[in-house]
């Protein structure tokens, strides 16, 4: 939500989604107006490509892990792969090599789409490959009085497994002057900054 507190509520990702469906509708209607022109067989290839290198393997690996970690590798294809950064370059090298052309747009239309219908944005090497609610997060929307989201994609929320070991994961921080006092280690939530 800002630099001192990098998460997002409910409503404020619900309003970063809406940004990117903005991108998708005019991506949208950028393809329906050149319909014709676009090469479609490129057009796949550009939309596939991204989900073969970025996304599948990864989630393969989180399928057969059964709850284990997997490698850090996945994540980083992820990210790169449905990074803005690394497909602007791709369109450009593109647009340098090939020349520009309309089937280009099922860049704009795959990240977008991902972003602002399905809520995909970068995988934390903390959190499981695929998005299973924190309790931890679900106890900062307490904190906030914010309703919780409801579960994604999952008929029941499995136990939150991500790419850190269950000891990395427990180990409590070092005490601080600031939480010397708190119970349990935790710290003091302000109720004047709520």
């Amino acid at each position: 939500m800002d630099q001192a507190n990098p998460f997002e509520t409910p409503k404020t990702f619900a309003v970063h989604r809406a940004e990117y469906l903005v991108g998708f509708a005019v991506s949208t209607g950028l393809i329906i107006a050149h319909f014709s022109e676009i090469r479609w067989w490129v057009w796949i290839g550009l939309f596939l490509y991204i989900d073969l290198i970025g996304y599948i393997p990864g989630a393969i690996a989180f399928k057969r892990s059964g709850g284990r970690p997997i490698h850090k590798a996945y994540y980083v294809l992820y990210n790169v792969m449905h990074s803005l950064i690394t497909q602007a370059a791709v369109i450009g090298l593109w647009c340098w090599w090939i020349g520009p052309e309309w089937a280009l747009l099922a860049i704009p239309w795959h990240l977008s789409g991902d972003r602002g219908l399905f809520g995909n944005f970068t995988k934390s090497f903390a959190l499981p490959y695929e998005p299973v609610r924190q309790k931890g997060y679900l106890r900062l929307l307490d904190d906030l009085g914010l309703a919780h989201p409801k579960p994604v994609g999952h008929v029941v929320d499995p136990e939150p497994v991500g790419h850190l070991p269950a000891t990395a994961r427990t180990t409590p921080a070092p005490a601080t002057a600031a939480s010397a006092g708190a119970a349990g280690g935790e710290r003091p939530v302000s109720t004047a900054a709520r």
